[in-house]
């Protein structure tokens, strides 16, 4: 039986959003989508980005994943599957993007996981495999300290990072910032606190958002 949240939640958006904003519907149907921002972050239910930056439909383009992690782009596509740059390679060519961010947040299930060397959650360790990319970042950061909070937010801080500098392995978005036509952001969430960080592109710092 489909879930009876799902269709309670559906009936709540057809007697609302949809009632009050079917003229934009109707245009995205007609003209398709057009968003300038590409968001790239965690798959985790407590950081849905519509929600934070209260977003209509059609204003972000949003992928996610486990940690919201950019893989460096490969040469040859065909050695495996590729969601997440497929997903770069439409935000960036086809939509014509002019922001990318990519935000992480606080809690990471996929950093915590790496960091503590959980055990697989099946034989394939599909999560571990994938977390496995950000070893890099550990081994910068370096081994665990007597902070421990402190030791994980500056790992998951490293992978928005990570992923940043991932981002510019993929030609056409190295191309498009240097020609000026694209920005790549840094942001992380607190989900306990739910402050925004911005990462400042001068400094490397994560810093609070101040209206």
């Amino acid at each position: 039986m489909f879930p009876q949240r799902l269709t309670e939640g559906y009936q709540s958006f057809m007697r609302g959003r949809l009632a009050t904003e079917r003229a934009r519907y109707l245009d995205l149907a007609q003209y398709g989508q057009h968003p300038d921002i590409m968001l790239i972050s965690c798959g985790d239910s407590r950081v849905a980005p519509e929600t934070i930056f209260d977003a209509s439909p059609g204003e972000m383009f949003v992928v996610r994943n486990i940690a919201g992690i950019v893989p460096p782009c490969e040469a040859d596509p065909e050695t495996a599957f590729h969601g997440t740059s497929a997903c770069i390679e439409f935000g960036v060519n086809a939509l014509e993007v002019g922001h990318i961010v990519i935000m992480g947040h606080a809690s990471c299930g996929g950093v915590s996981a790496y960091a503590n060397q959980a055990a697989p959650l099946s034989q394939p360790d599909f999560i571990g495999k994938w977390m496995s990319q950000i070893k890099p970042v550990v081994d910068e950061i370096g081994p665990r300290t007597g902070d421990y909070a402190g030791w994980i937010r500056q790992i998951e801080w490293g992978v928005v990072e990570y992923s940043m500098r991932n981002l510019l392995t993929f030609p056409t978005v190295r191309e498009r910032v240097e020609a000026g036509a694209l920005a790549i952001h840094g942001a992380y969430f607190g989900v306990a606190t739910g402050v925004l960080f911005i990462r400042n592109p001068g400094t490397g710092q994560f810093e609070p958002y101040q209206d």
